[in-house]
């Protein structure tokens, strides 16, 4: 069809096939007038190049790649969202994937966007990460990794991510100036290193501004978990005050079982989480949260990975700052 459409055009201007690609293309040793005449019947025939073609010979696709664990997550789906809008502003389409939290399938996962010649990827990895390897490839193919939200350890890649520690220090800042005695802080999986980054600040917090504070940390990494802990927190003689919570599938959990146990918040106890936003403002009375927003999170990744598509220089740490947005559950 694309061979036809040259051809005919070749036929109606008087010129070559292989004049018209050139022109086309916008090679320096056709004339101006000879590529505005051949656009001009380009746009008349509606004639669009072959794509396939075009990334074959440019090594180049205009796609960007997202590969997060789950698009179920809010976080991600505003994330997701953002680089997308931020993607068609400049040109740009997006292959979303997810992982599933499984090493096997982010490796399956970043083998198929090197076949499809991305010319990018931005990475959240999973629980099981481990082998940096693909991502390394990729990286000395020329395909630049941005690393969003759950980020390597180790230097020599560029990461974007929430002010984890920042966070965490905020909430229990709040905890403490509600002068609350008995807190139930519940974490994401502890292989993570956002994970870590948070509980360790969350715990250094309260050792230093209140340390006569008791402080039980449980890992529940989903809602039916997190119901479950929280059940069998308040089956306990000594019930906690204060329900902490680090994400907003661990909230989901929470709120659940304190519906079950006919809690009333904050009066039999206070919440309070680390949230993208939304799921806070579903419950009465609206949790109080310290932000951690994908949306804002995907503008800054993307100004990133322009910046390194690029090849200027571009910083390999950067946080989104965090904000404490106060509820009446606290």
């Amino acid at each position: 069809m694309q061979q036809s459409t040259l051809k005919k055009m070749s036929e109606v201007l008087g010129i070559s096939i292989s004049t018209v690609s050139r022109a086309l293309k916008d090679h320096p040793d056709i004339s101006a007038a000879t590529k505005q005449k051949v656009k001009e019947l380009a746009r008349a025939m509606e004639y669009e190049p072959n794509a396939y073609a075009v990334q074959l010979r440019t090594r180049q696709s205009n796609v960007l790649g997202i590969l997060v664990p789950s698009i179920l997550n809010y976080f991600y789906d505003s994330f997701i969202a953002s680089v997308e809008e931020e993607a068609r502003k400049h040109g740009y389409s997006v292959l979303i994937m997810q992982s599933g939290d499984q090493a096997d399938v982010e490796s399956t996962n970043l083998q198929i966007m090197r076949k499809h010649m991305v010319m990018g990827v931005f990475a959240a990895i999973t629980v099981e990460t481990e082998d940096l390897s693909q991502f390394k490839r990729m990286e000395e193919l020329q395909v630049p990794i941005v690393f969003i939200d759950r980020v390597p350890t180790i230097d020599g890649f560029t990461k974007v991510s929430m002010a984890d520690e920042d966070a965490a220090r905020i909430a229990a800042e709040a905890i403490i100036a509600k002068r609350k005695k008995n807190v139930l802080a519940l974490f994401g999986h502890p292989h993570l290193s956002l994970t870590q980054r948070r509980e360790k600040i969350f715990k250094k917090t309260f050792a230093e501004q209140a340390s006569s504070t008791a402080v039980s940390i449980e890992y529940p990494e989903n809602p039916n978990t997190s119901f479950d802990v929280v059940m069998h927190a308040f089956s306990k003689t000594k019930k906690p005050d204060t329900i902490f919570c680090m994400g907003d599938m661990i909230l989901m959990g929470v709120m659940k079982a304190v519906h079950r146990l006919n809690l009333n918040v904050p009066e039999d106890v206070s919440i309070i989480g680390i949230s993208n936003g939304w799921i806070p403002t579903l419950f009465k009375p609206q949790i109080t949260y310290v932000e951690t927003s994908g949306y804002k999170l995907g503008k800054l990744a993307f100004a990133k990975m322009v910046k390194r598509i690029k090849q200027e220089p571009a910083s390999e740490n950067v946080c989104v700052p965090s904000i404490l947005i106060e509820g009446g559950s606290l």
